[in-house]
């Protein structure tokens, strides 16, 4: 029984590193993902991103049922980038459960024209926004998110 414990802790030793270093590098490949967002212009990025994501990514969270595919996605950023040229999608938490990385972050910017409808006449909004991303093979396979569009509405038609 001595021996056969030894032998799990020695095990536990070794597999340790690999599944620290793999969890880090999951969550360097959803970091991609903001990288994108804060720089919608950037090819640069955007080729990162099409890189962390497998073919069949789907982005999650139009609530009239339609997922993105990431070619729709890849449009919508690139709309996002020309209305809110100063988009900022800063990370505040990432936490790893698995092949699951949930993120908390905040999204900034000032539209320089109507967003959704709203003309802010200027003003930005800072709102927060929760995803849920799944990864396996080392790539982003589906993206579950959530983001308070009605606060930044509020803010940018407030007196």
């Amino acid at each position: 029984m001595k021996l056969f414990r030894a032998f799990v802790a020695a095990a536990a030793l070794l597999i340790w590193p690999m599944m620290a270093n793999s969890m880090a590098n999951e969550k360097a490949t959803v970091q991609t993902f903001y990288d994108f967002l804060s720089n919608p212009g950037s090819e640069e990025h955007a080729v990162a991103f099409k890189a962390a994501t497998a073919e069949s990514w789907e982005s999650i969270g139009n609530y009239s049922g339609a997922n993105k595919t990431k070619a729709k996605f890849i449009a919508q950023v690139g709309g996002f980038g020309k209305l809110i040229p100063d988009l900022n999608w800063a990370v505040e938490e990432m936490i790893q459960e698995g092949s699951r990385v949930v993120v908390r972050s905040r999204a900034r910017g000032t539209p320089v024209g109507p967003l959704f409808g709203v003309d802010g006449k200027g003003k930005g909004f800072d709102i927060l926004t929760i995803d849920i991303h799944t990864v396996e093979n080392g790539k982003i396979v589906r993206s579950y998110h959530v983001e308070d569009w009605a606060g930044a509405l509020r803010q940018l038609s407030a007196e």
